[in-house]
């Protein structure tokens, strides 16, 4: 099965924008569209695999690389830097990640220069987060302008996904993009009732029992959706955890990952093939 790859450019907030594009060789062209949307380490290889697994199911799949501005990225948000961040939070527990305390105190044990880097880039991967989802909604938003433009997606529907912070940006997306054909939410941070309003798209949802601080929001969101009239569907699994479909991590759960995998292709047959049944 062989795939057409390369990065595409479009600008958006300010700046000249990329994103990894994939389709098969021999599809015919244009397909609907995939905007897979990163977790907070960026476009890593999960998510480069991620956006080939769409490809391959038959759809133009486009990951964004949220942290590049003019074709690169700051040096504390390289590959190589989140890489060694991601290796320095698998020696701690899983309830030591959100403890500034405990990093600190971890961090505090390594040499130097490795300390201060991973500390420059733990902030400015969490920090950054908290900072620059509205700029990181604007930068999807132009990419789904200009997808409407280029002659392999040019009039396709357009849905996304997206992973723990994509998650959260999947349905921001959706609330800003009325044209926005379907969204789907892994594990991320759900939007407010009056977010929620703005909402036009079908949406679904995959959460982990043991991620109570985000599946602890899908009652109240399910809540607004339904007072609303909006299209959603929630789905928990028993005994998974926060980043459930990542395979590269240690919360990776085959079972859960599987049966969201089935899920997503279906919702998006449906809504960007509009295939029934």
């Amino acid at each position: 099965m062989s795939l057409h790859t390369e990065w595409i450019e479009w600008s958006a907030a300010g700046a000249r924008r990329r994103g990894y594009a994939v389709w098969l060789e021999r599809a015919t062209l244009p397909l609907p569209v995939v905007v897979v949307i990163q977790e907070i380490w960026g476009v890593d290889g999960h998510i480069r695999d991620m956006t080939e697994r769409f490809a391959k199911a038959g759809y133009l799949a486009v990951a964004p690389d949220l942290y590049a501005a003019d074709g690169a990225r700051p040096p504390a948000m390289s590959e190589e830097r989140i890489e060694a961040v991601k290796a320095f939070l698998d020696t701690l527990p899983p309830e030591a990640w959100g403890s500034p305390e405990k990093r600190d105190e971890a961090l505090g044990r390594l040499p130097e220069p490795s300390r201060t880097e991973i500390a420059e880039t733990l902030q400015a991967l969490f920090g950054g987060m908290a900072a620059n989802m509205e700029t990181y909604v604007e930068i999807l938003d132009g990419l789904v302008s200009h997808l409407a433009g280029l002659e392999a997606s040019r009039g396709k529907p357009v849905g996304s996904v997206g992973y723990c912070m994509g998650g959260a940006l999947s349905a921001r997306l959706a609330a800003r993009r009325q044209d926005l054909a379907g969204a789907v939410v892994n594990y991320g941070r759900l939007p407010d009732a009056e977010t929620a309003k703005g909402i036009r798209c079908p949406l679904i949802g995959f959460f982990a029992e043991l991620d109570p601080g985000i599946t602890g929001q899908v009652p109240d969101f399910s809540e607004a959706m339904e007072r609303n009239g909006k299209a959603w569907e929630a789905h928990v699994y028993p005994g998974a955890k926060h980043a459930f479909f990542n395979d590269t991590r240690g919360a990776y759960h085959v079972e859960a990952a599987m049966d969201a995998w089935v899920r997503t292709l279906e919702f998006f047959r449906k809504v960007l093939w509009g295939k029934r049944g």
